[in-house]
């Protein structure tokens, strides 16, 4: 009886690693996201706005595979973007069943203030954990991430 209390024990142990995987997550989305809904953004426009900020069209596919973001929400992001001006989509001239979005020069100046906005975040959420921490945790996830595919 007392294997099984340690072996449930150990499994809700292990579970809860990925509760505080998911805790931090939602803390650092949530401070980012609040300081860029001042700036009348989410941060999905700014995660868009930073890869197509390198002024190259990317595919519908890239992006949101940079975003992180299911092909209908990044969809409708994109609609919303296109009606803002911050982007404008291209057919692919190299392969013309493709479409490109870019930024337009509203968007990359956008990007330069939602940039700096996540930035001022980003030292308000490392003064609050501690730059060392905060250095240890980014190369474990990245270690994480590279051996979890």
């Amino acid at each position: 009886m007392a294997g099984k209390l340690t072996t449930a024990a150990t499994v809700h142990r292990d579970l809860d690693f990925a509760r505080l995987l998911t805790l931090v997550e939602r803390g650092v989305v949530q401070r980012l996201g609040a300081a860029l809904k001042a700036e009348d953004a989410t941060l999905e426009e700014w995660r868009v706005l930073s890869l197509l900020g390198d002024g190259n069209g990317h595919p519908m596919t890239e992006i949101a595979e940079f975003a992180m973001l299911p092909p209908p929400t990044l969809t409708k992001i994109i609609d919303r973007m296109v009606s803002l001006t911050l982007v404008h989509r291209r057919v692919d001239e190299a392969d013309r069943r493709r479409v490109l979005v870019f930024a337009t020069d509203r968007g990359r100046q956008a990007l330069e203030r939602w940039t700096a906005t996540v930035e001022r975040q980003f030292g308000e959420i490392v003064d609050a954990v501690g730059g060392e921490e905060i250095a240890l945790l980014r190369a474990l996830l990245a270690r994480m991430s590279t051996r979890l595919g």
